[in-house]
């Protein structure tokens, strides 16, 4: 059974461009006509799902696309520190930034670890096989960055600390394509 997934970031929001933890909010006039410039770059799929935010939500309409909010594909849960900024929580809770930071099983925010984070859009990646029918499906994805970056760690068994370590630029495209336990991947490129 293969599966090809294309994961699709969102276009930036004010909340991207102030660094803040998980914060959702709609697109704005710039990441709108980014994403509708966009538009044309985006491969057809069988199945169409998203990230249930409202930038992902912005992001399919004005690609044009009709995807589906996947509960388990939602973005991190980062508790309290949800709509806040970074440098705001680094300057009163440094070192449960530091736990966050180095501590993957940590969870200071109250929220959801990074392991568990991974763990459930990895288990999603898992399933998706089977959950589509099978082989040959496309499946397109809007999703938040941080989910590409947890999708990338368990498909290719990385270390769950090197999620620090990837880069997911607004409205790039990111291909795995495979099976259960035996992913390859195409990485991000602009839309």
């Amino acid at each position: 059974m293969t599966v090809h997934l294309m994961s699709v970031s969102p276009a930036l929001n004010p909340a991207l461009r102030e660094a803040r933890f998980d914060g959702d909010s709609p697109l704005d006039a710039a990441g709108v006509r980014q994403a509708r410039e966009a538009a044309a770059a985006v491969p057809a799929a069988d199945l169409y799902v998203r990230t249930p935010s409202e930038r992902c939500a912005g992001t399919a309409d004005a690609l044009g696309l009709r995807a589906d909010p996947e509960p388990a594909l939602r973005g991190w849960d980062l508790g309290r520190w949800s709509g806040r900024q970074l440098a705001e929580v680094s300057g009163r809770e440094p070192e449960a930034v530091s736990a966050w930071l180095t501590d993957a099983s940590a969870a200071p925010h109250g929220g959801e670890s990074l392991t568990g984070f991974c763990t459930r859009v990895g288990d999603w990646l898992e399933h998706v096989a089977d959950r589509t029918g099978g082989g040959g499906v496309r499946v397109l994805a809007v999703v938040d960055p941080s989910v590409v970056r947890a999708l990338i760690v368990r498909a290719l068994g990385l270390p769950t600390e090197s999620f620090w370590r990837l880069d997911v630029a607004p409205l790039t495209l990111t291909g795995l394509s495979g099976r259960a336990g035996r992913w390859n991947l195409r990485c991000g490129r602009p839309l």
